[in-house]
């Protein structure tokens, strides 16, 4: 195999898959690849090169309305031919995901379309973040949207309670050099830490996430077969870590090992008709209930606007002005409407 295809150039950042041919669209997928992943190599199968994301024969032919993405980042741990490891923690690559994905949502005018992620393994643990993130900041719509837009998350083999073993690094060691001359790598154990079991950075982003979770569809695949790690065979994630039991989820095996459990060659896998069943019915329910999401996000802001204005009348008593004085004119619009009201009474009222 040609070094071309055994290390294929990244890509980074936002990129469309797919797109509807002469019809709206209704929601947009996004897949968020894993450590040490590839934008569009980790969904795509070898030797056929079927990206399922993409390919007409499969997601694409059951959810014809969908725009696919992937998003790209640097999630490498080792120096290849030159390029150096990842340097960025889970949080950076959160929060580049949330702003290159509402660019892109923005340019496209698609600010209100509904979102359903897909993450393989360690994309899962940085959309988790992405979400906390941008539900985290009320105050600027736009990146708030992200969140209010999330409908569902499909997670493939993510350590929501890290991976099984003490120390993956040692198994991903292992993975790298029966490819790889042990002489061209040079580890960055930043991301990796933060799929190890009981690390702290997991903990502290599944407390982050566990109060938000309620608001998505979710569904928990894990991995059915053992890794070849030359060695020995061994499950990455185990199952109790993959698919954590908790109210109202799905959860499902994949016949396949944790590499290939995103990866498929044939519509009529059972993996692939498990997952995009479930992303067909998370299509067809996401748009009248993220339309009403989205409309009540908007009240809610112009709520909190008129009451910070009321705060802000409440500096300015009405006997301070002269009898022929009227208010600065910034507070104009407002003031006749909150004469007489008090904060309690403005707090129930929606404007």
């Amino acid at each position: 195999m040609s070094r071309n295809k055994e290390f294929p150039k990244q890509i980074y950042g936002i990129q469309e898959l797919y797109r509807p041919c002469g019809e709206p669209v209704e929601v947009d997928i996004v897949a968020v690849h894993g450590l040490n992943g590839h934008a569009t190599g980790s969904w795509t199968s070898k030797p056929q090169g079927i990206c399922w994301l993409s390919n007409a024969s499969f997601l694409p032919r059951y959810i014809p309305r969908a725009r696919v993405l992937v998003w790209g980042y640097n999630a490498s741990i080792f120096s290849q031919n030159g390029k150096a490891p990842s340097t960025d923690r889970v949080l950076q690559h959160a929060q580049t995901l949330v702003s290159q994905l509402e660019a892109d949502r923005d340019l496209e005018n698609a600010a209100e379309r509904p979102i359903i992620f897909i993450c393989h393994s360690l994309g899962g643990i940085i959309v988790k973040r992405a979400l906390a993130y941008a539900e985290s900041r009320v105050g600027l719509a736009h990146i708030h949207s992200i969140y209010v837009c999330t409908f569902a998350i499909l997670f493939f083999g993510t350590p929501h309670q890290g991976s099984s073993k003490a120390n993956i690094l040692s198994s991903l060691q292992k993975i790298i050099s029966i490819a790889t001359p042990r002489a061209a790598i040079d580890l960055e154990s930043g991301l990796v830490n933060a799929l190890e079991k009981e690390s702290e950075v997991l903990q502290n982003i599944t407390d982050q996430f566990t109060p938000l979770m309620s608001n998505f569809r979710v569904f928990f695949f894990w991995e059915q077969e053992k890794t070849d790690l030359k060695y020995k065979r061994d499950y990455i994630v185990t199952e109790a870590s993959a698919a954590p039991i908790i109210d109202n989820t799905e959860r499902c095996g994949i016949a396949a090992d944790h590499q290939r459990m995103a990866k498929f060659d044939s519509p009529s896998d059972q993996g692939f008709r498990t997952a995009v069943a479930a992303l067909r019915r998370y299509a067809r329910e996401a748009p009248s209930m993220i339309q009403r999401r989205y409309q009540r996000a908007v009240s809610v802001r112009r709520d909190d606007r008129m009451i910070e204005a009321a705060e802000l009348l409440e500096t300015i008593q009405p006997h301070t002005l002269g009898p022929y004085q009227s208010p600065p004119r910034y507070l104009e619009p407002v003031y006749g409407v909150f004469q007489g009201h008090s904060r309690d009474s403005l707090s129930k009222h929606s404007f």
